[in-house]
């Protein structure tokens, strides 16, 4: 078996040296089938693969399709409107813009200004498409004479300092649309109300992260597929220069990460397994192998660290597990404080004999269970690009499936986890928090100050929130300040909930040392309750409960939750600033 496992990892490593480089485009990366960077003899040295790495699926013969992104190119200008020559030229107005005088004209300079060069036709199409300026909305006015071939009006809204963000990045949700209608190359982005001075480069970072994100499509999966021809942004009149240069650089690392996050949740769980996962995240230190190293770890290394509720959650699979472990240090290697991600990394959840079943079980959709492990590896990736200083990163993932076999776990199993507490399993589907409590106790281990990990861990929570806000929880309130923070510029919502200590009398065993569910009521704050076991008392940390946010049933996708949160997050623990401060 040793020599089999041998045999393996060199084929591995193998395929790793003879594989072509990355591509460097830094938007639009196809992390599932990009290839591999060949490997530096010092990279091999520090990189400890698994013995038995399973990493690629069958089952039905499905494979992600290559698709290539254009390169978007977003400049920052100060000129006139007028004079801008190109595709689309995009004013995003609130509904205050719209207002007009006694005299029918539009009362704000810009829009007024490009009324009277129409001849008065925008005022009069924005009558006819009864256009407000409301969020979501949009107009767009074919041209001939002019520098820009179409006029498009986007509806930005009223909206709240707190709110600021989604604002602006719908925005470039809106541009993104409209250049997709036209089949545009280039475009230009105006606001007829300009931000307060000291916002400007913010705005322009969160418009530019909403173009991005607006424009991409996940069409791996699909034998056919439209090209999105958008090639350049141009933002008009928030500023230039060096330092709004560097924002838009960072939106466009923001959203790689949340690109990947968004592909890894999206894959079928017949493609991402646990070890194409590792895969994945093996991708990510080769591809920064100056900041990043990685550790795998199978099935038999973590029976030798005693993670006995991790791997009872995985003992139905015939795909076996793997524990993932990415450790960032900054290049200079000057390490300030220390922190740790963690996600879950259900790859596909049964519900095992508790099996999930009958309307609302959304067994379909549990391809989404390691949403948190999607969030954890895109904050990854975007931190290998930023590299920010002064902060030591670990990533940790137990990833593997929770299925229905003759080895599998049972409703009434006695588990032990790798700090020795006892768990008495009295719900299968509860498996998310097995998985998480060796992974929390592995994170500690690394003497880490801050730990955060992320799950899509109940529906009471998304009955609690709902689908959009994701709640947290942890007893410090340093660590919710900071989240908090985090979250303001990411424009992500959270809501901080309650740890009342008391509802932990519903999780006490007879017979082990505690039950893993402890029934509906309260079933989120349980929960984490749970995890709270699992954690050192002299590490702060944090639990996010992501279920709700990180589907969009509407639109039937994944929606990458997570990853500019804890991107910001680190950015405030290290001493290099987000792009608000």
């Amino acid at each position: 078996m040793a020599a089999a496992a041998t045999v393996a990892a060199a084929l591995f490593a193998s395929r790793l040296w003879c594989s072509p480089p990355i591509d460097s485009t830094f938007l639009f990366a196809r992390q599932l089938h990009r290839p591999l960077l060949p490997l530096t003899r010092r990279f091999c040295r520090r990189y400890s693969m698994a013995r038995s790495l399973t990493t690629h699926a069958t089952l039905g013969l499905t494979k992600p399709a290559v698709v290539d992104f254009p390169l978007i190119t977003f400049s920052a200008k100060d000129i006139d409107i007028a004079e801008w020559k190109g595709d689309v030229l995009a004013v995003a107005v609130s509904e205050k813009d719209m207002s007009k005088g006694s005299d029918s004209k539009f009362e704000n300079l810009i829009l007024k200004m490009l009324d009277d060069k129409l001849g008065g036709l925008l005022s009069e199409s924005s009558t006819e498409e009864d256009f407000k300026g409301k969020p979501g909305q949009s107009t767009v006015l074919r041209l001939h004479g002019l520098g820009f071939k179409r006029l498009s009006l986007v509806g930005l809204g009223p909206y709240s300092p707190s709110s600021a963000t989604t604002a602006y990045k719908s925005i470039g949700e809106s541009v993104a649309a409209v250049a997709k209608a036209a089949q545009a190359s280039n475009a230009a982005i105006v606001l007829a109300s300009k931000p307060s001075e000291d916002f400007k480069v913010y705005a322009a970072s969160a418009i530019a992260s909403g173009t991005v994100l607006g424009l991409y499509e996940d069409n791996r999966f699909k034998s056919e597929s439209k090209k999105a021809l958008l090639k350049s942004v141009d933002i008009i009149g928030l500023g230039s220069g060096a330092e709004i240069d560097e924002k838009l650089k960072y939106a466009s690392n923001i959203c790689s990460g949340v690109i990947f996050g968004k592909e890894l949740v999206n894959a079928p769980a017949n493609v991402l397994t646990p070890g194409v996962l590792a895969e994945e995240a093996s991708k990510i230190a080769l591809s920064y192998s100056d900041v990043f190293t990685a550790k795998i770890f199978d099935a038999e290394q973590c029976k030798e660290m005693k993670m006995g509720s991790y791997l009872a959650v995985a003992a139905a699979s015939s795909n076996p597990p793997h524990f993932i472990h990415l450790c960032y240090k900054p290049p200079d290697g000057n390490v300030k404080i220390k922190l740790a991600i963690v996600g879950k990394g259900l790859t596909f959840d049964s519900g095992g004999y508790n099996i999930k079943a009958g309307p609302g079980s959304s067994i379909e959709l549990m391809k989404f269970d390691m949403g948190g492990s999607a969030a954890t590896f895109g904050a990854a990736k975007a931190i290998g690009q930023i590299k920010p200083p002064g902060v030591e990163v670990h990533f940790i993932v137990a990833a593997c499936e929770n299925m229905i076999s003759g080895t599998g776990m049972r409703p009434g199993d006695i588990v032990t986890a790798s700090n020795g507490k006892t768990i008495e399993v009295n719900n299968t589907d509860a498996e998310g928090r097995l998985t998480l409590a060796d992974a929390l106790v592995y994170a500690c281990n690394q003497g880490v100050e801050k730990v955060v990990d992320l799950a899509t861990l109940t529906g009471a929570c998304v009955v609690a929130l709902g689908p959009s806000i994701a709640g947290y929880f942890t007893p410090s309130d340093e660590l919710a300040k900071e989240i908090c923070s985090a979250s303001e510029v990411s424009g992500e919502k959270f809501w901080r909930m309650p740890l009342e200590d008391s509802y932990w009398e519903s999780m006490k065993s007879s017979v082990a040392d505690m039950l893993n569910t402890g029934g509906r009521a309260g079933g989120a704050m349980t929960a984490a309750l749970f995890l709270k076991q699992f954690v050192d008392e002299k590490v702060q940390w944090l639990h996010i409960d992501m279920a709700g946010p990180v589907w969009n049933e509407k639109k039937r996708t994944s929606t990458g939750f997570g990853v500019s949160t804890l991107v910001e997050w680190v950015l405030k623990n290290s001493s290099q600033k987000g792009p608000q401060d």
